[in-house]
């Protein structure tokens, strides 16, 4: 791929709404390029017989499986409640 060129750095800068200098626009070319540049040797690599993968080691899902359950009633959570109204959990308000 070609150079990163320093009006290409600005552009993508004006369009963030960053200000960037001369200086720092010409460091972020030659910092770009060099990022493009190293890249573009992994298409050097032969991956013919490589499987595609999203993740270098075997990941399994460790999470329990999502099966309803029996829970406890609606009276039960709400008898040691300090205070409650209309089958519903009563907290001091946070707002004025």
């Amino acid at each position: 791929m070609s150079k990163i060129s320093k009006d290409q750095v600005k552009h993508v800068a004006d369009l963030a709404r960053l200000a960037i200098s001369e200086k720092e626009a010409e460091k972020y070319s030659e910092q770009l390029s060099a990022i493009i540049d190293f890249s573009e040797q992994l298409n050097e690599l032969d991956t013919t017989n490589v499987e595609p993968t999203t993740h270098v080691l075997d990941m399994k899902n460790v999470m329990r499986a999502d099966e309803p359950k029996d829970w406890i009633s609606k009276e039960d959570a709400l008898k040691n409640a300090p205070d409650q109204k209309d089958g519903q959990f009563r907290v001091p308000s946070i707002l004025d």
